[in-house]
């Protein structure tokens, strides 16, 4: 990926991260809600999986699509719960939802990895390269663990190098003088840092 902030590497180690976390609480209850999200943890990890496989679509073909995404189809298991395309066997149980996502977070780093530097797809918030569908790509991870974090009651404090990279590529106007991880947490309406009450709207750069 030359000099561009974050890359593959960094979508496998962070991703390998979330998913030693979450077996360390694989025997809770995953059916209750993840932190302030109206979805279940379960359907959260699931979202994350479900990010990361379309992330690595938007890059994937030989010509992405530059103005809308890959038309995969989708739906809600129920009417307040993330709009998927990829879905995890509940038969399988979380040994099962965490292999999924650990296959869509390979799937992402492997298509950034190949990705021509000027190959570029579509996200809402911006026409993206491969370095910017890693960075998104970490921060579902990063802040949707975080969610999950405040239920499942288990430790996730990611690299601060990672978060200040994806910081710089995806949040260019953050408040300066705050640790990485706080700031991503604040940037996503998540938190609130000294002088910057919880936003309740925020978008990032992609």
């Amino acid at each position: 990926m030359g000099d561009s902030l974050v890359d593959s590497g960094d979508v496998r180690d962070v991703v390998a991260s979330a998913v030693a976390a979450l077996r360390t609480v694989a025997d809770q209850d995953w059916q209750v809600p993840a932190g302030d999200l109206e979805w279940s943890c379960w359907e959260t990890v699931e979202h994350v999986a479900d990010d990361l496989f379309a992330y690595a679509g938007q890059l994937a073909a030989e010509e992405p699509p530059t103005d809308r995404y890959v038309p995969w189809g989708y739906r809600r298991s129920r009417p307040v719960a993330p709009a998927l395309t990829v879905y995890a066997d509940p038969e399988q149980g979380t040994a099962g939802l965490l292999r999924v996502l650990d296959a869509s977070g390979g799937l992402l780093a492997a298509i950034v990895q190949v990705s021509p530097p000027e190959r570029r797809g579509y996200h809402p918030s911006g026409v993206a390269d491969g370095a910017g569908f890693a960075a998104m790509g970490i921060v579902e991870v990063l802040v949707h663990l975080h969610d999950v974090a405040q239920t499942l009651k288990f430790a996730w404090s990611p690299d601060p190098d990672v978060v200040a990279r994806v910081l710089r590529r995806l949040f260019p106007d953050m408040p300066a003088g705050h640790d990485p991880w706080p700031t991503l947490l604040w940037a996503t309406g998540r938190a609130e840092l000294p002088g910057h009450p919880r936003r309740t709207e925020w978008r990032w750069y992609a």
